[in-house]
């Protein structure tokens, strides 16, 4: 799946373009959803905790990337056939 990149920078604009590929995003999601047999409510209501859930652990952590707890030998050794492969 490809989310739409912004087309204009004018913020009211942005909010309107993300709030509608989102909606057409989990339109598409709940559709597979019902498929592999969830009811949309759980489903929608499964979405809507996982999204919340998701934005307080960005309010908490906006670049969770930066504090890696993995320690620099390790990550040195990450791809070298070491220990942490």
């Amino acid at each position: 799946m490809t989310f739409p990149s912004p087309m204009t920078e004018v913020p009211s604009q942005r909010f309107k373009e993300a709030s509608d590929a989102a909606r057409q995003a989990l339109e598409q999601l709940i559709a597979s959803a019902n498929e592999a047999g969830w009811g949309t409510e759980e489903i929608t209501v499964a979405f809507a905790e996982a999204a919340n859930f998701l934005k307080d652990a960005h309010r908490r952590d906006p670049d969770p990337a930066g504090n890696s707890s993995i320690s620099g030998a390790a990550k040195e050794q990450i791809g070298h056939g070491e220990l942490y492969d």
